[in-house]
């Protein structure tokens, strides 16, 4: 996600204008939903993305289960829209075992041929795999998970709201770092423009636009 990285998901789209060059759309930073509420303009008019928005992207998320799991869904998102990870969580989720690391790293070759003959998911050899390879590297850790990732979160004082999608960034020097420190201890599908979209979507940074009823709070 730079947002989630799919501006404009399904549904209605925002309107684009076109640069003073005449040449390059611009499209709008905030869109206003059936329910009166200003969003993100990558929301769309999407219901699941409205509750996505609303409910969790951009929120402090400090339990280490919790990112578990987006690390290992942002994995799977990797070339995809974000809005096919959303829709298929309740089965990661089933199969996962709830995102519990001991009971993903527990889990063995037969379970990866298992899952690739599960059409719910997305059945990619290498991201389960890596799924539950970071699992193992998680349990390997010298504490726990959530203070092994927020240590990267950069300093919010005085940053101001992004006024345009122009203004949000694929990559930072903290994404960067996190995805190296990462790798370094064995985890996979972890690369900073995927950490830094994680970052947004666990609290680390507030991406949401100057506007939106979320950016507000």
């Amino acid at each position: 996600m730079t947002t989630p990285r799919d501006i404009a998901p399904t549904g209605k789209t925002p309107t684009a204008t076109i640069d003073d060059a005449g040449a390059k759309p611009i499209r709008p930073p905030l869109i206003v939903g059936d329910d009166g509420l200003t969003r993100c303009a990558w929301v769309g008019h999407d219901p699941d993305y409205e509750r996505y928005h609303d409910e969790e992207w951009g929120r402090e998320q400090r339990d280490s289960r919790a990112l578990f799991e987006k690390l290992c869904l942002e994995g799977f998102q990797a070339g995809l829209s974000w809005i096919t990870i959303l829709r298929r969580r309740p089965a990661f989720r089933e199969v996962f075992f709830g995102f519990d690391v001991e009971r993903v790293a527990a889990m063995t070759d037969e379970d990866v041929e298992r899952l690739l003959q599960d059409e719910r998911i997305i059945r990619h050899r290498g991201k389960i795999e890596a799924t539950i390879g970071n699992a193992k590297a998680t349990l390997a850790l010298d504490g726990s998970l959530a203070a092994f990732m927020w240590r990267f979160a950069p300093d919010a004082t005085g940053r101001p709201k992004p006024a345009s999608f122009a203004d949000l960034p694929a990559v930072t020097p903290e994404s960067t770092a996190m995805s190296v420190e990462l790798r370094r201890s064995g985890f996979r599908f972890v690369g900073p423009t995927t950490m830094y979209a994680l970052m947004q979507s666990t609290g680390m940074v507030d991406d949401h636009i100057a506007g939106c009823w979320r950016a507000q709070l």
